[in-house]
């Protein structure tokens, strides 16, 4: 039983924050940021807009072009860690505004590791039953929403948008998914999260006021723990797929900053061209930054038949993880 990528799609609201948009809020300048994070500009979401409007025009797009009708859809899976409500998920509201009749869903929470739990699960519950036929994964984060705006370690970091990656069940193919490893540790969960807002820490007036309902990150730790476990993770899903490095045409890493993108090439022994980046335009979007990369890559042509291609992210949790494709 094979399980291939059908369709891609991804989203990015409208509107663009560059960094001399952010000189004007913040204590900062565009040089500053673009040497520590190699970012110019991120997409916000309007006021209106919710997590659910950027997942649904990004899973529009990878149905359209895999030209597969919404009823066909046997399950939807959001990864996401700004659902629009606590409950129902995002993936319920979505099934019902894309016409998924047919489809089961629900939201999982990994942070930037997100999108490629989606997609383990999704394959799972595919090699589980043979009747799903065609499952929805995607990553959604609209981050605007828990960054605190006058804190300049974090607000110039992250940014909105979507990307839904399709997933067909072909009985007599070869599967396009060769190996995966996922990682998690809850031991230190203060490197990065955000403190209030659930059962252990309720809304209320003093959470408000201490604003605790923004993204806390420990920048130097999580640099030091995510170059080592994405660089741990690659090695582990190489070494099960019987795949050298030298075999692998794109590092697709959450673009998380650059410095670290750049770290794990290094470790991994990649020269850069084989490294593919575009953090300078849209910013950490969490779940969504791989499939932003993946069908960035898809339409532009940028990936081959026969490719071998190695994701990896980092996230709060801490999580993390890899898969290794062959196109």
């Amino acid at each position: 039983m094979g399980i291939k990528i059908k369709g891609t799609g991804s989203y990015v609201p409208e509107k663009i924050l560059t960094n001399a948009d952010l000189e004007k809020m913040v204590e900062t300048n565009d040089e500053w940021i673009r040497t520590r994070t190699g970012i110019c500009e991120r997409h916000l979401a309007a006021p209106e807009q919710a997590t659910s409007d950027l997942a649904e025009a990004a899973a529009r797009r990878a149905l359209e072009m895999a030209q597969v009708d919404p009823a066909d859809l046997d399950a939807i899976i959001v990864a996401t860690i700004t659902p629009d409500h606590i409950f129902p998920s995002t993936a319920c509201l979505l099934q019902h505004r894309l016409g998924a009749k047919h489809a089961f869903g629900f939201d999982l929470e990994a942070a930037c590791s997100g999108l490629l739990y989606s997609l383990e699960t999704a394959r799972g519950l595919m090699l589980a039953n043979r009747k799903h036929r065609y499952v929805l994964a995607i990553g959604a984060d609209k981050l605007s929403c828990v960054v605190n705006w006058k804190d300049r370690n974090t607000c110039v970091l992250f940014g909105d948008g979507a990307a839904a990656v399709l997933l067909e069940n072909c009985p007599d193919s070869e599967d396009t998914f060769l190996a995966c490893d996922l990682g998690a540790d809850g031991g230190n969960p203060e490197i990065l999260n955000l403190p209030a807002g659930g059962s252990r820490n309720p809304a209320s007036a003093e959470t408000v006021a201490n604003q605790l309902h923004y993204i806390h990150m420990e920048g130097r730790d999580v640099f030091k723990l995510a170059v080592n476990a994405m660089v741990t993770s690659c090695r582990k899903v190489l070494d099960e797929a019987g795949v050298s490095i030298d075999q692998v045409r794109w590092l697709v890493p959450h673009q998380a900053n650059e410095r670290i993108l750049r770290a794990v090439a290094q470790r991994l022994e990649l020269t850069e061209e084989r490294v593919y980046i575009n953090i300078n335009r849209y910013g950490n979007t969490s779940a969504a930054s791989i499939g932003l990369c993946l069908d960035e890559m898809m339409r532009s042509g940028a990936v081959q038949r026969g490719d071998y291609i190695l994701l990896t992210a980092f996230g709060g949790g801490l999580t993390w993880g890899a898969t290794l494709l062959k196109w």
